[in-house]
């Protein structure tokens, strides 16, 4: 199982992150299966680590059908656009650049071939890695206005930062060994 080879990589130190990579995968009762494995899927796309996504993807399109499989991966490459254009958008000083249209094409957020409120969980997740307020705000009001209580909402962060976390820690130690 990949998962347990992840999870034996992670250094001593950072003993935390392997405790609290098996809860919030291993012993998951808050989100559907559809909803953790795309969350998961999502964010190890969006932690940019080789090892993380190489590791964690096979188990991910195992427990996925192939439409939120490719949704998952859909969150992932529209929210690494979003999550760049709309903070920055946030973080200029002018705020004549919010009243531009946009002019980018997004059209798989009204049609991910999922259910919305899954590829909303997997899109906040990802903009929780990429830090973009604006996003997270935009993707927690529609869950929250499609009836998703705040403890599944902050579980898909969860996931998404312990994910970042384990990618993190891995490619520092991979970087200092020269790897």
């Amino acid at each position: 199982m990949a998962l347990d080879e992840l999870k034996a990589a992670i250094p001593d130190f950072a003993k935390d992150l392997k405790l609290n990579l098996g809860s919030v995968i291993g012993n998951q009762d808050t989100l559907s299966q559809q909803q953790l494995w795309g969350t998961v899927l999502s964010c190890a796309i969006a932690a940019r680590s080789p090892r993380v996504l190489r590791e964690l993807e096979p188990e991910a399109k195992a427990n996925l059908s192939p439409e939120a499989y490719s949704a998952a991966k859909s969150a992932a490459a529209v929210m690494a656009m979003n999550n760049v254009f709309y903070r920055t958008r946030h973080l200029l000083s002018d705020p004549e650049y919010g009243t531009l249209r946009a002019g980018l094409r997004m059209n798989v957020i009204g049609n991910p071939g999922v259910e919305k409120v899954d590829f909303e969980l997997w899109s906040l997740a990802v903009s929780a890695i990429n830090g973009c307020g604006q996003c997270l705000d935009s993707h927690e009001q529609v869950l929250r206005k499609a009836g998703v209580d705040r403890e599944t909402v902050q579980e898909a962060f969860k996931v998404a930062s312990v994910i970042q976390a384990v990618a993190v820690t891995l490619d520092g130690e991979a970087a200092i060994a020269g790897a």
